[in-house]
């Protein structure tokens, strides 16, 4: 989903409904899980591509101006849960060159992992779904290789986000189907509800203000530990 197009969809919502939303956000790991469906052969070697090749992340923008605003002021919203410099600029980086990678908005990713782990790499789901964005092991073998370490940085944002567009593709674009199997709850609105809900509240951006257009849509509110 194109960051304009996920822009106007959240927009769509209205802001009581949103605050309501909010508070179905946990600070931990969420409960939920990924789950394990039978692959077409094509299916699973499309996405056995996706998650095989390795090319060294970096910023994908239509300019190095517009990229380098992003990444200044993602940098300043997630200080509080990622205070290393370094560790957030990687971070950042990596999110935003998988997200493009699988034709995501790395603002949808942004918000997905905030709910999922609240940006806590070794988080472990009661489901057993691991890291930044509680990917189930399962995928490993699907798709993988069982020696990939869902706690790595890279590998498991590759799979994260490679899982999410799969979703996507299989149900034709639709952002709440696709977050709900994610999820594992397919059919329920709490779980994407929730996750456009932290989108809109904290990671909101619009690229046309890092080129001079019009004023930049920002985040409401501050992250908190």
């Amino acid at each position: 989903m194109a960051p304009r197009t996920l822009l106007r969809y959240l927009h769509s919502l209205r802001r009581p409904m949103l605050a309501a939303l909010l508070a179905l956000a946990p600070l931990a790991a969420w409960a939920g899980a990924q789950m394990e469906e039978s692959l077409s052969a094509n299916v699973q070697n499309s996405l056995h591509r996706s998650v095989s090749d390795y090319p060294a992340p970096r910023l994908v923008f239509a300019n190095d101006v517009e990229g380098w605003a992003w990444l200044a002021d993602m940098s300043s919203r997630l200080a509080s849960k990622i205070p290393d410099w370094t560790t957030r600029r990687d971070f950042l980086i990596t999110v935003q060159y998988e997200a493009a990678r699988a034709g995501l908005d790395p603002q949808l990713v942004l918000g997905l992992i905030q709910h999922e782990s609240n940006f806590r790499k070794y988080a472990v789901s009661s489901a057993g779904a691991r890291g930044y964005m509680q990917v189930m092991p399962f995928w490993l073998r699907q798709i993988g290789d069982p020696g990939h370490d869902l706690f790595t940085l890279r590998t498991n944002l590759r799979y994260g986000c490679t899982i999410l567009r799969h979703y996507l593709d299989l149900e034709n674009g639709d952002l709440y189907r696709a977050l709900g199997r994610y999820n594992g709850s397919l059919g329920r609105a709490e779980y994407p509800s929730a996750v456009l809900a932290q989108v809109q509240r904290y990671w909101t951006w619009n690229p046309a203000a890092a080129s001079g257009g019009p004023t930049q849509v920002r985040a409401t509110s501050t992250l908190t530990q």
